[in-house]
């Protein structure tokens, strides 16, 4: 027999002792224990010393015990192993890492519980761990060490798993679909997983379709709903992905497991209310991966199930002029794509004009069942020369999943006229107010003979000569008039440079003080708006910069006019240029002719014409 430590021994000498006299004060009420023999009175004695010596012993003796939910199981299912311990709130927790060459671990939890019985109080430590099984076969789960006591080792029957555990009928079963089963590499693959149960669970978890090679996205939110399958009401969770293979060739689908707890409503007494652990699977699906076909082209690869490609902004109606961006967007969009897959947007070159491309603008998109991509990108459209301005037409190449074969996506040549910018406009306008017509009617030129008046009785050379005389005296009025108009016009400008301390120069100053501020905030807009106001202070006529730079005679500030506009029109041209703007006009203008500083006329010039020749379109670099 064991030895007893001190303190058994002390209470083994106490329960003697008390045994003893409480045996020798038999009341004589009891008769027969009053005429026992000395050697029935000792047996006795030996008795009562043993029954309260286990008492004792028992109560310094902390109680284990370990059990699981069920003793088999199939693989891929899980199982919850509690451990217990009465009367010892404050024992530690066990080691279970003893248990992970055979499980894995899911999680532990633990409670501590109290009951008062007829004034005997008794408490209990509790913890659950889930575990999975990593293969088949009798696992031993061996004895815990927990408040100086070991639980029992117990054993767990582990069976393969079958190829589908749960069907129709069951308490909890899964179904996927999967459309279609030959896909083409990068095709969008529709995968639809079904959980049907006719119990209340607690928390789950459903698994994503996955495998080697294979990447899937979820679709929407899920959609709950019940069916009747087989004669049994089932409550059904429905849950789309799109699944695409990186690569032709057999892909394999992993199954998909669901793991959950389901509860029963009458056991007031399960372990957090989580109920028994619950478990559904199904066999993933086999994908032969079919590769890009030879005649898809050699274009970026994009099995789709329908992509069109759109352009806004510019039609052949929209008006168009030099040095004045137009703005074209492009859009494309792909169902059954992401719009990592799809390729950038762009422009072919323009002959006669310049292409600014701004930044693309992505995002996918689905309705629960496709992914849509999406891309849009805007470009700036600017003509530099008058005239036919075409816009190639688009083509992109792609393949029809739905009807398996090869397609484009096209958008038609676009083309349109374009005027010249406004300054040139004004300045081709100003001759018409001498109209040709009327010119020839009233001066007659050699290939324009003034026609003889035939009158009666052979008298058409008087008038002749009379007509000559008119016109004569018509040709020295306008002399006299076009001289008068010089000379005022002479006089105004030469009024206005006099008056050089006037409102034109504090109109001029606060114009480039505007023009300064904007720069030092390196505003591209403001510093644009802000140079032509002083240009048009100046005595300029601009009302772009494409029309203010070919009058400027600093290569400087033409340069500095260019980096402008590209800050306005061209994307990822990095920061606006404000720095080298204002030391470019940090002097003042550079005209390439004194008139065109000058200050405005009083009255229109009456010759035009040499104006307009020092006018180009604009050309941007």
């Amino acid at each position: 027999m064991k030895p007893f430590s001190s303190s058994a021994r002390y209470s083994r000498v106490s329960v003697r002792r008390i045994a003893e006299s409480n045996i020798g004060q038999v009341p004589s009420a009891w008769p027969v224990l009053a005429r026992m023999t000395d050697r029935a009175r000792s047996a006795l004695r030996v008795i009562a010393m043993l029954a309260v010596l286990f008492v004792c012993v028992d109560a310094h003796a902390a109680q284990v015990r370990a059990w699981l939910d069920r003793s088999s199981m199939q693989l891929g299912e899980t199982v919850t192993l509690n451990v217990e311990v009465s009367d010892n709130t404050s024992a530690s927790q066990p080691d279970f890492s003893v248990l992970q060459p055979d499980f894995n671990l899911l999680g532990t939890q633990s409670s501590t519980s109290m009951n008062i019985v007829n004034g005997t109080a008794t408490s209990k430590l509790l913890w659950a761990v889930g575990l999975e099984p990593k293969h088949a076969g009798a696992l031993t789960i061996p004895a815990l060490s927990v408040a100086g006591a070991q639980t029992q080792a117990l054993t767990l029957t582990v069976t393969p798993a079958s190829a589908a555990t749960g069907k129709a009928g069951d308490d909890l079963f899964l179904d996927v679909a999967v459309e279609p089963k030959s896909p083409y590499v990068q095709q969008q693959v529709r995968v639809t997983v079904k959980l049907y149960y006719a119990l209340d669970l607690s928390d789950g978890n459903l698994e994503d379709p996955h495998g080697e090679g294979l990447n899937s996205r979820k679709l929407g939110q899920d959609a709950g709903y019940q069916a009747d399958v087989e004669g049994r009401r089932y409550r059904v969770l429905e849950r789309h992905y799109a699944l695409t293979a990186e690569k032709s060739g057999t892909a394999t689908m992993a199954p998909i497991v669901f793991r959950g707890h389901a509860v029963n409503r009458n056991d007031m007494n399960s372990f957090f209310a989580r109920g028994r652990a619950v478990t559904a699977r199904v066999e993933g699906q086999t994908l032969e991966v079919r590769p890009r076909p030879a005649n898809s082209g050699t274009d970026a690869w994009l099995p789709a199930q329908s992509l069109s490609l759109s352009a806004d902004g510019v039609d052949a109606n929209t008006p168009a002029h030099v040095g004045e961006p137009l703005t074209l967007t492009l859009r494309m969009k792909a169902q059954g794509l992401a719009f990592e897959q799809l390729p950038e947007l762009k422009l072919p070159k323009i002959d006669g004009a310049d292409i600014y491309p701004d930044k693309e603008t992505t995002v996918n998109r689905e309705d629960g069942t496709w992914q849509y991509g999406e891309r849009t990108r805007k470009f700036a459209i600017v003509p530099n020369r008058t005239g036919k301005l075409t816009i190639p037409p688009l083509s992109l190449a792609w393949w029809d999943t739905a009807n398996d074969r090869a397609a484009n996506a096209d958008l038609p040549a676009l083309s349109l006229h374009v005027a010249a910018g406004a300054a040139n406009a004004t300045a081709g306008a100003a001759p018409g107010a001498i109209n040709p017509a009327s010119t020839q009617s009233a001066a007659p030129t050699a290939s324009s003979p003034l026609p003889e008046l035939v009158l009666d009785g052979g008298t058409a050379q008087p008038w002749r000569a009379i007509a000559f005389a008119a016109l004569a005296l018509w040709l020295l009025t306008a002399l006299a008039w076009a001289g008068w108009l010089l000379a005022r016009r002479r006089a105004a400008a030469g009024g206005a440079v006099a008056a050089a301390a006037g409102p034109v120069n504090a109109d001029t100053a606060a114009a480039r003080k505007a023009f300064l501020d904007a720069c030092k905030r390196d505003d591209a807009s403001a510093v644009a708006r802000a140079l032509l106001a002083w240009a048009r202070s100046d005595g300029s006529a601009a009302r772009t910069l494409g029309e203010l730079t070919p009058t400027l005679a600093s290569e400087a500030q033409r340069a500095a006019l260019n980096d402008l506009e590209r800050s306005l029109y061209a994307a990822g041209a990095g920061t606006s240029s404000g720095e080298r703007v204002a030391a470019a006009f940090r002097n003042g203008f550079e005209f390439a002719a004194k008139t065109q500083a000058a200050a405005p006329a009083a009255v229109p010039p009456l010759y035009p014409f040499s104006i307009q020749s020092e006018r180009s379109s604009r050309t941007l670099h």
